[in-house]
């Protein structure tokens, strides 16, 4: 059965979207990866440049993103939403009807993927390889457990 992961940020612009194709890449076919934001601002909007560099340092590519406003109908489609910080975690909470509660993470557990909006390349690249390492908290055992 395929899983289905939700990554969630504010804007959908940096860290949710790389979290989307690092996770796809770790999980292959065992996995159905969709990226939203909390703020439509970026609504059909390109990744952020510098996410798009720093993705395609770790051999990812960002160049087809478009980002998207995250909807009551994603929280339930997921199997696991994760959240790339406690502020959204928090909002998450909020709108929820209490259905997907029991879904809602945070990507890195017990601490936030820092925001690099409006930080210098180096920050970018921090946090992807941040986000691309945290792939193994989500992926490795579920691996474990589908083979």
């Amino acid at each position: 059965m395929m899983h289905k992961l939700l990554t969630v940020c504010l804007g959908n612009y940096c860290r949710s979207p790389l979290a989307q194709v690092a996770l796809t890449r770790r999980g292959g076919a065992a996995v159905t990866v969709r990226s939203a934001g909390l703020i439509g601002k970026w609504q059909d909007q390109p990744a952020n440049p510098s996410m798009i560099e720093a993705a395609r340092r770790l051999g990812l590519d960002l160049t087809h993103h478009r980002g998207r406003q995250i909807t009551l109908h994603d929280l339930d489609w997921a199997d696991d939403v994760l959240v790339m910080d406690a502020a959204v975690l928090g909002t998450l909470r909020a709108i929820d009807d209490g259905r997907n509660i029991h879904k809602l993470r945070l990507y890195l557990p017990g601490r936030d993927v820092p925001d690099p909006m409006g930080q210098g390349e180096d920050t970018f690249n921090d946090c992807a390889v941040v986000i691309e390492a945290g792939t193994a908290l989500h992926i490795a055992g579920r691996r474990l457990q589908s083979g």
